[in-house]
């Protein structure tokens, strides 16, 4: 089937960016044809209560609904993914044969979970945490009172469901394979923290170790093979190994792009693998790759609820704007997350840290605020149920004030310094994929 119409603003991505940035476009006075595409039947839905509220039981799937704050008067592609980019026609190809002729495009496909890549990958009872479908199978599955949950990977969807399983007297088991969890986004220092929590609401954490395959019976999952020999017994496996992206039609095109994410330039502008910008392709939200100017122009992803609404705006604003005025696009990360009733957020990016201080509160009391340094300045801040303490922190880091800030701050303690204990190298995969990560930033 080929569908033709009056070339518009297409947005491949029926996401939280791909929802707010197709508002941002009305809201800044564009008027001509706009379509949606996504992948999945639904509607823009909020992915955050997924590993926290929905499967608790607290919140049911289908009040985790966007709401839209713009009035559209959009044409909306669900349940079609796009498959293949014609550049040169400006002619996008989605799944079902349709072809969408644009005069841009905003990419904002967002990224996937990664499935189970080794053995027993086919067995019933292993769920991951991503989209609407994956909370109400998980939250189904654990309705009937698995004897033992297994989660792998100890980054923030992880931990976060350990938590929820332990709340619903669930026995939870979590392998990992750093020292502690959130290793590769807080350090284990931090992360020793967590794992203390973790240990004392009754999960059986393992660190340093990796599941190696999975195995059952009459095609339900049963086993999970340890690295070191060990064999657990499970009827319910979640894999919480981080995401990838599905850029390959983006790649055909002649795109910059790979499961690491669409490269953009400073104004969101997708490039192309000869490195030059795309005038007429935009990218924001989870895919996109780009050269975040608070942290060096360092090329970055970013995986956070706050960025997909920030950037989705920002490149709306600069798809309505001349080449000559296109704006570079800065974000401080942030993101919160709670657990083992514990309220996390950070605000920042730790990589390359080379310091920490604990300046507010204390670990041992499991309510602290600390800062991550790198060569003499902030650049991340971390606070345990210490919040209130956080957007000052926040604004010293994108300033890139001294390491420590505010060094003689009457209502601070005696700060304590430490080493971050970020793990020095990738610990080893789990089977057949080399490139798994326990934790996503």
């Amino acid at each position: 089937m080929t569908e033709v119409q009056r070339p518009g603003i297409v947005v491949v991505g029926a996401s939280l960016a791909g929802l707010r940035g197709a508002e941002a476009l009305r809201d800044r006075g564009y008027d001509g044809p706009l379509t949606l595409v996504g992948d999945e039947p639904h509607r823009p839905y909020d992915r955050p209560p997924l590993s926290k509220h929905v499967l608790a039981g607290e919140l049911p799937p289908e009040a985790t609904a966007l709401p839209q704050l713009s009035r559209l008067r959009a044409q909306w592609r669900l349940g079609r993914p796009a498959v293949a980019l014609d550049r040169e026609r400006r002619v996008l190809h989605l799944a079902d044969g349709a072809t969408l002729p644009y005069a841009k495009l905003l990419i904002t496909i967002g990224a996937r979970a990664r499935t189970w890549p080794g053995e027993g990958a086919d067995l019933a009872g292993i769920f991951t945490i991503r989209t609407l479908e994956d909370a109400r199978a998980l939250w189904s599955a654990l309705a009937c009172r698995p004897n033992r949950v297994i989660i792998v990977g100890g980054g923030l969807i992880g931990c976060e469901a350990a938590s929820c399983c332990r709340d619903l007297g669930l026995a939870v088991t979590l392998v990992d394979p750093n020292p502690t969890p959130l290793a590769r986004l807080l350090g284990t220092t931090i992360g020793a923290t967590l794992a203390e929590r973790m240990r004392g609401a009754g999960v059986d954490f393992r660190p340093k170790t990796t599941v190696r395959a999975l195995s059952g019976e009459a095609g339900q999952v049963r086993r999970a093979h340890l690295a070191g020999g060990e064999v657990l017994q499970t009827d319910l496996v979640i894999v919480a190994l981080g995401a990838t992206r599905d850029t390959g039609w983006l790649a055909a095109a002649g795109l910059a792009a790979d499961a690491g994410g669409l490269t953009c330039d400073g104004a969101c502008r997708a490039i192309s693998i000869a490195g030059e910008p795309d005038p007429d392709i935009y990218a924001a939200g989870d895919v996109a790759r780009w050269p975040n100017p608070l942290y060096g122009d360092r090329p970055m992803t970013v995986e956070h609820w706050g960025n997909a609404v920030d950037q989705a705006r920002h490149a709306a604003a600069n798809m309505m704007a001349a080449p000559s005025a296109q704006q570079p696009y800065r974000h401080l990360p942030a993101f919160w997350s709670s657990q083992f009733g514990l309220n996390i957020k950070l605000a920042g990016h730790t990589a390359g840290a080379d310091a920490l201080a604990v300046v507010q509160g204390s670990r041992a009391s499991h309510r602290f605020l600390a800062v991550y340094g790198k060569a003499g300045r902030s650049i991340a801040a971390v606070s345990f149920d210490e919040a209130r303490w956080l957007p000052a922190y926040a604004e010293a880091v994108a300033a890139g004030a001294r390491f420590p800030p505010f060094p003689d701050a009457i209502d601070q303690p005696r700060v304590e310094r430490l080493e971050p204990g970020f793990p020095a190298a990738r610990p080893p995969a789990h089977r057949a994929a080399p490139a798994l990560e326990a934790s996503h930033v």
